[in-house]
Protein backbone atom coordinates (compact mmCIF):
# COMPACT_ATOMS: atom_id res chain seq x y z
CA UNK A 1 0.00 0.00 0.00
CA UNK A 2 1.21 3.47 -0.86
CA UNK A 3 2.39 5.21 2.37
CA UNK A 4 0.53 8.40 1.41
CA UNK A 5 -2.75 6.51 1.00
CA UNK A 6 -2.14 4.74 4.34
CA UNK A 7 -1.68 8.09 6.14
CA UNK A 8 -4.83 9.48 4.49
CA UNK A 9 -6.88 6.43 5.55
CA UNK A 10 -5.48 6.63 9.09
CA UNK A 11 -6.32 10.35 9.42
CA UNK A 12 -9.82 9.77 8.00
CA UNK A 13 -10.42 6.91 10.46
CA UNK A 14 -9.31 9.00 13.46
CA UNK A 15 -11.48 11.91 12.31
CA UNK A 16 -14.50 9.61 11.99
CA UNK A 17 -14.10 8.42 15.61
CA UNK A 18 -13.28 11.55 17.62
CA UNK A 19 -11.81 11.01 21.04
CA UNK A 20 -13.81 12.36 23.96
CA UNK A 21 -12.20 15.06 26.03
CA UNK A 22 -11.21 14.52 29.66
CA UNK A 23 -14.16 16.76 30.65
CA UNK A 24 -16.62 14.63 28.67
CA UNK A 25 -15.18 11.51 30.29
CA UNK A 26 -15.51 13.10 33.76
CA UNK A 27 -19.16 13.93 33.12
CA UNK A 28 -19.85 10.41 31.87
CA UNK A 29 -18.28 9.10 35.11
CA UNK A 30 -20.58 11.36 37.15
CA UNK A 31 -23.62 9.91 35.40
CA UNK A 32 -22.29 6.40 36.02
CA UNK A 33 -21.69 7.29 39.69
CA UNK A 34 -25.31 8.48 39.93
CA UNK A 35 -26.57 5.22 38.43
CA UNK A 36 -24.45 3.08 40.76
CA UNK A 37 -25.48 5.09 43.83
CA UNK A 38 -29.19 4.93 42.92
CA UNK A 39 -28.98 1.18 42.34
CA UNK A 40 -27.35 0.79 45.77
CA UNK A 41 -29.98 3.03 47.39
CA UNK A 42 -27.19 5.28 48.71
CA UNK A 43 -28.39 8.89 48.98
CA UNK A 44 -25.04 10.30 50.13
CA UNK A 45 -23.24 8.69 47.19
CA UNK A 46 -26.00 9.88 44.85
CA UNK A 47 -25.31 13.44 46.04
CA UNK A 48 -21.52 13.12 45.83
CA UNK A 49 -21.25 15.44 42.82
CA UNK A 50 -24.13 17.74 43.82
CA UNK A 51 -23.01 21.30 44.69
CA UNK A 52 -23.48 22.51 48.26
CA UNK A 53 -25.83 25.24 46.99
CA UNK A 54 -27.27 23.31 44.03
CA UNK A 55 -30.95 23.41 43.13
CA UNK A 56 -33.14 20.37 42.59
CA UNK A 57 -36.58 20.01 41.04
CA UNK A 58 -37.91 16.48 41.41
CA UNK A 59 -40.29 14.57 39.16
CA UNK A 60 -43.28 15.87 41.14
CA UNK A 61 -42.22 19.49 40.65
CA UNK A 62 -41.02 19.99 44.24
CA UNK A 63 -38.08 22.38 44.53
CA UNK A 64 -35.16 22.05 46.96
CA UNK A 65 -31.91 23.95 47.50
CA UNK A 66 -28.65 22.55 48.79
CA UNK A 67 -26.86 19.25 49.00
CA UNK A 68 -28.32 18.52 52.46
CA UNK A 69 -31.90 18.66 51.12
CA UNK A 70 -30.86 16.65 48.05
CA UNK A 71 -29.48 13.89 50.30
CA UNK A 72 -32.47 13.95 52.66
CA UNK A 73 -35.01 13.75 49.83
CA UNK A 74 -33.21 10.86 48.16
CA UNK A 75 -32.73 9.04 51.46
CA UNK A 76 -36.50 9.34 51.99
CA UNK A 77 -37.41 7.94 48.56
CA UNK A 78 -34.74 5.19 48.68
CA UNK A 79 -36.35 3.97 51.92
CA UNK A 80 -39.85 4.33 50.48
CA UNK A 81 -41.36 4.13 47.01
CA UNK A 82 -38.02 3.65 45.19
CA UNK A 83 -36.64 1.04 47.60
CA UNK A 84 -34.96 -1.73 45.61
CA UNK A 85 -35.38 -0.02 42.25
CA UNK A 86 -32.73 0.28 39.59
CA UNK A 87 -32.11 3.26 37.38
CA UNK A 88 -30.62 3.65 33.95
CA UNK A 89 -29.66 6.88 32.20
CA UNK A 90 -29.17 7.15 28.45
CA UNK A 91 -27.44 10.26 27.15
CA UNK A 92 -29.57 12.52 24.97
CA UNK A 93 -27.14 15.41 24.79
CA UNK A 94 -24.02 16.87 26.36
CA UNK A 95 -23.30 20.49 25.49
CA UNK A 96 -20.49 22.66 26.75
CA UNK A 97 -21.84 26.21 26.84
CA UNK A 98 -18.45 27.33 28.16
CA UNK A 99 -15.35 25.26 28.93
CA UNK A 100 -16.43 25.16 32.58
CA UNK A 101 -20.22 24.79 32.13
CA UNK A 102 -21.99 21.76 30.67
CA UNK A 103 -25.66 20.98 30.11
CA UNK A 104 -26.41 17.26 30.27
CA UNK A 105 -29.72 15.70 29.28
CA UNK A 106 -30.45 12.05 29.90
CA UNK A 107 -33.48 9.86 29.43
CA UNK A 108 -33.91 7.91 32.65
CA UNK A 109 -35.69 4.69 33.46
CA UNK A 110 -36.54 3.61 37.00
CA UNK A 111 -37.34 -0.08 37.07
CA UNK A 112 -38.94 -2.13 39.83
CA UNK A 113 -41.38 0.25 41.50
CA UNK A 114 -43.58 -2.04 43.59
CA UNK A 115 -46.45 0.36 44.35
CA UNK A 116 -46.66 3.38 42.04
CA UNK A 117 -48.17 6.49 43.58
CA UNK A 118 -51.39 7.84 42.07
CA UNK A 119 -50.59 9.91 39.00
CA UNK A 120 -47.21 8.25 38.47
CA UNK A 121 -46.54 7.50 34.79
CA UNK A 122 -45.36 3.90 35.01
CA UNK A 123 -45.62 2.16 31.64
CA UNK A 124 -46.96 -1.33 30.99
CA UNK A 125 -43.46 -2.75 31.60
CA UNK A 126 -43.37 -1.17 35.08
CA UNK A 127 -40.83 1.48 34.05
CA UNK A 128 -41.00 5.11 35.16
CA UNK A 129 -39.41 7.32 32.46
CA UNK A 130 -38.15 10.86 32.92
CA UNK A 131 -35.99 13.43 31.22
CA UNK A 132 -33.25 14.61 33.52
CA UNK A 133 -31.51 17.90 32.81
CA UNK A 134 -28.37 18.64 34.79
CA UNK A 135 -26.27 21.76 34.62
CA UNK A 136 -22.70 21.08 35.68
CA UNK A 137 -19.98 23.57 36.53
CA UNK A 138 -16.28 22.90 36.83
CA UNK A 139 -14.89 24.38 40.06
CA UNK A 140 -11.25 23.90 41.06
CA UNK A 141 -10.90 21.17 38.46
CA UNK A 142 -13.95 19.19 39.63
CA UNK A 143 -17.34 18.98 37.93
CA UNK A 144 -20.38 19.59 40.15
CA UNK A 145 -24.10 19.45 39.50
CA UNK A 146 -25.52 22.92 40.19
CA UNK A 147 -29.01 22.31 38.78
CA UNK A 148 -30.87 18.99 38.66
CA UNK A 149 -34.28 19.12 36.96
CA UNK A 150 -36.28 15.93 36.50
CA UNK A 151 -39.40 15.83 34.30
CA UNK A 152 -41.82 12.93 34.10
CA UNK A 153 -42.38 11.43 30.64
CA UNK A 154 -46.06 10.54 30.40
CA UNK A 155 -46.88 7.02 29.23
CA UNK A 156 -48.51 8.32 26.03
CA UNK A 157 -45.23 9.97 24.94
CA UNK A 158 -43.09 7.60 22.87
CA UNK A 159 -39.54 7.13 24.13
CA UNK A 160 -37.05 4.37 23.38
CA UNK A 161 -36.64 1.49 25.81
CA UNK A 162 -33.55 1.83 27.99
CA UNK A 163 -30.34 0.29 26.69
Amino acid sequence: MNPLIFVFVLVATVAAYPQSSPDEAAIHRIIQDEISAWNAGDAAAFARHFAADGTFTNIRGQFFTGQKDFIERHDFIFKGIYRGTTMKQDFVSLKFVRPDVAVVETLTAVIGIQKPMPGMSVNDKGILRSRLLQVMVKNSGEWQVVTFHNTDVRTDVPVPDPK
